[in-house]
């Protein structure tokens, strides 16, 4: 005995003309992905958004790294200080890098090199101490902040800023020194 399958029953359209259904295999297949179109626009989204981005970004790596300057202009302060409580005068710049008691036992440059430290004058009533952006190194580039100084007159701190020449800004608007 032979066994006979039910047959589809035929379809048809909207004229009236037969039409047998399509197995999965006879379907059309749904493309997937992106055209270049669409490539191109998001690519030229994102350089839209880099071009506004990064100028910000460094902007804030920058002042990020002023931070090292103030860090070591502290460090200055803190040394001259204990300097002077056993000596008649404060160090001057050739007692920057001597370990005590000779001297402060200070770097000449910052922990990653992008300042350098010196003291400017030294007496029994104060100093000036100035840390400066290397010339080639990211902040040189940072044009108002590449010089930062603390001056020690008396019993007052004055701290300032300027760039690569130029007067220092000492205004407690300063905002190389974020206090």
């Amino acid at each position: 005995m032979r066994c006979v399958l039910p047959r589809a029953p035929r379809q048809t359209d909207n004229f009236g003309s037969m039409v047998t259904p399509r197995s999965p295999r006879q379907r059309p297949k749904r493309r997937t992905g992106f055209t270049i179109i669409e490539l191109m626009l998001v690519v030229a989204v994102a350089g839209v958004l880099a071009l506004v981005a990064y100028p910000t970004f460094i902007e804030s790596v920058r002042k990020g790294r002023r931070a090292e300057a103030v860090a070591a202009l502290a460090q200055v302060q803190q040394s001259q200080e204990r300097w002077r409580s056993n000596k008649t005068s404060y160090a001057d710049n050739a007692k920057l890098t001597p370990n005590p008691p000779d001297g402060l036992g200070l770097k000449a440059s910052t922990s990653s090199g992008l300042y350098t430290l010196t003291i400017d004058a030294a007496d029994a009533s104060g100093y000036t101490a100035t840390a400066t952006a290397v010339a080639g190194k990211s902040q040189a580039s940072d044009s108002p902040c590449q010089r930062f100084r603390v001056s020690m007159a008396g019993a007052t701190i004055v701290y300032g800023s300027a760039a690569a020449a130029g007067d220092f800004d000492e205004s407690p608007s300063n905002r190389c020194w974020s206090r």
